[in-house]
């Protein structure tokens, strides 16, 4: 697909989604997008060991910044025609949604731990 200078897209960057506007192409495969809101917030931590929190550097990743100009590839990119929400507003609700997710999963690792603490009891009676 062929972008124009002005197209408004998603477009993936590291472990985060942006909606953003196409400033330039680029030969090399990517394209120069503008941030103008936030779809998803980036990932957490170590993208090679995932959900791992003993990782030797645990990474903090930070969302990009309003109107942050950032190299995409193009193969991240899709062309966007809904409406564009604020920044703030975009970069709030990413984040609330990404420790919605990790607090349920917590939740359900909690419940799962339980689960199977029963099982091991069933399972090996006589271990206990």
């Amino acid at each position: 697909m062929s972008f124009q200078i002005g197209d408004r897209v998603t477009a993936e960057y590291k472990t985060g989604v942006y909606y953003g506007e196409v400033v330039e192409m680029s030969s090399t495969m990517k394209a120069a997008v503008r941030i103008l809101a936030v779809k998803e917030h980036p990932t957490q931590g170590d993208l090679h060991n995932p959900m791992d929190p003993s990782v030797a550097f645990f990474h903090q990743r930070r969302a990009l910044s309003n109107q942050e100009i950032a190299l995409m590839p193009i193969s991240t990119i899709r062309l966007y025609s809904g409406v564009v929400p604020e920044y703030q507003d975009s970069l709030k609700r990413a984040l609330s949604a990404q420790i919605s997710k990790l607090s349920d999963m917590e939740a359900w690792a909690r419940r799962s731990l339980q689960e199977l603490d029963q099982l091991q009891q069933e399972y090996f009676p006589q271990s206990n």
